[in-house]
């Protein structure tokens, strides 16, 4: 978990510098859940991104006010509220990506084709048997 924080702290700072003044490291693992699962419930969205459901509702309260996300009742379940992604929210989503793409390109600009492809393959395998565990729980 240390470590998954640092990553995050390291590759977010230069990321989110100057988006809107309504994302910092928080919003974006928000913001960034939202656009993957969305529309989402924040309990779905916080059993997703690992975090409780009460922070996700906090931090899309802000990102509501902000105008990059927007909530609406659950059409199956009208005792849930969903959280999706404004226009604005989604210009922000991908400007957070592609700036996110452009600094991993950086970091990884030294590496040669082979350890890039190496290590492609062993997050791959890790993120498999992370997800074969969660599923076994």
């Amino acid at each position: 978990m240390l470590l998954q924080r640092r990553i995050r702290r390291s590759l977010y700072a230069g990321v989110i510098n100057d988006v809107h003044e309504a994302v910092d490291e928080g919003a974006y693992l928000i913001l960034s859940g939202v656009a993957r699962f969305g529309p989402v419930s924040a309990a779905a969205l916080g059993a997703e991104v690992g975090v409780d459901r009460a922070l996700v509702s906090r931090r899309a309260r802000t990102l509501t006010k902000a105008g990059l996300l927007l909530t609406q009742d659950d059409p199956g379940d009208r005792r849930v509220t969903l959280l999706a992604l404004t226009e604005e929210g989604e210009r922000v989503v991908q400007l957070l990506r592609s700036r996110l793409a452009c600094l991993l390109d950086d970091r990884l600009r030294d590496w040669s084709a082979t350890d890039v492809s190496q290590l492609r393959r062993l997050l791959t395998r890790l993120v498999t048997a992370i997800d074969d565990s969660d599923s076994l729980d």
